[in-house]
């Protein structure tokens, strides 16, 4: 998914809202489902879908998949620190992690880590050789901790709006 940026010109009504909550849950929705769930015109609907992603409210429409039905059957969390902060050493781990196609979700964050990433690969051994290719590598790496998902109890990829 990109990041873009979001237009402050105009804030979200409460149409605005409710049509993204509808559009979370179910983004295939024709604009006339869309209008009824919403209580809106399908012709409403549509100016506020454009509106909303060219103003990048809506950054993708994207398809989950389960990561075990495609033979990824381990996730990783992985909470990372590096060694200098220099923004050039920032930004080159930020495009490494974007490179890694094993990652699917890296958070600049606060805190002793400076970085948290989520994995996803097939096996014990795909997550030594991802920790070897792109952790231990990295020069600017000072420690890494790896927590293995044992069971997902919540999953929401969405925004309460």
């Amino acid at each position: 998914m990109m990041d873009k940026p979001r237009s402050t010109a105009q804030p979200l009504d409460d149409l605005d809202r409710r049509i993204l909550a509808v559009m979370q849950q179910d983004n295939r929705l024709s604009f006339a489902d869309l209008a009824e769930r919403v209580g809106s015109s399908a012709a409403s609907c549509v100016r506020r879908v454009k509106r909303l992603r060219d103003a990048g409210v809506i950054l993708a429409d994207i398809t989950l998949v389960d990561p075990r039905a495609v033979g990824k059957s381990l996730t990783a969390v992985i909470n990372i620190e590096l060694e200098a902060e220099r923004r050039d050493l920032v930004d080159a781990f930020k495009r490494q992690m974007r490179d890694a196609p094993e990652v699917t979700q890296c958070y600049m964050v606060t805190g002793e880590a400076d970085f948290v990433v989520v994995v996803t690969v097939e096996d014990i051994t795909a997550f030594e050789a991802f920790t070897q290719k792109w952790l231990y590598a990295n020069p600017n790496l000072r420690k890494f901790r790896s927590m293995i998902m044992l069971d997902r109890v919540k999953f929401e990829p969405r925004v309460a709006v």
